[in-house]
């Protein structure tokens, strides 16, 4: 793995179990309406190569394949497609990208690392994706996740 892909780290006092159902469920902490425009969920997120696209409006377009499922552990999504409409060079910076989710047992808590391989700085998109992320894992999914069902 790059070390200089982009990763993030959260922590949580659920189970693994809580944690890896809760990420899976993709539709729900990550269509959050950004600038007045809703994110569309489309497919499924859940077991071994399914697939879903994810649209906001006509500034992002990203299509993901789980490729590695391991329950409780980890989540591995490959974007085999995407359009990110705001770049100037190369609008498929994320196609060939992994977004990699490892839940670690901490005692009573959980850890949950979020890297995104591939995501590197010299990439166009890589500050705004930094923003992004860290936005999207430390707030949507953290919030998400720790929500009461």
């Amino acid at each position: 793995m790059n070390n200089q892909s982009y990763s993030a780290t959260i922590e949580v006092a659920l189970s693994q179990r809580d944690v890896f159902s809760r990420l899976n469920d993709v539709s729900k902490w990550w269509t959050k309406q950004v600038a007045g425009t809703s994110t569309e969920f489309e497919g499924e997120s859940s077991k071994l190569n399914d697939t879903f696209i994810l649209r906001h409006g006509e500034v992002h377009y990203s299509k993901h394949q789980l490729i590695e499922v391991i329950p409780n552990k980890k989540v591995v999504w490959l974007v085999t497609d995407s359009k990110l409409n705001w770049i100037k060079e190369n609008k498929q910076e994320w196609t060939g990208t992994k977004m990699i989710f490892e839940i670690i047992p901490e005692g009573e808590k959980t850890t949950l690392i979020f890297t995104h391989e591939g995501l590197i700085p010299q990439l166009e998109c890589y500050v705004h994706c930094v923003h992004f992320w860290d936005r999207v894992i430390k707030e949507w999914l953290f919030n998400f996740i720790i929500e009461k069902t």
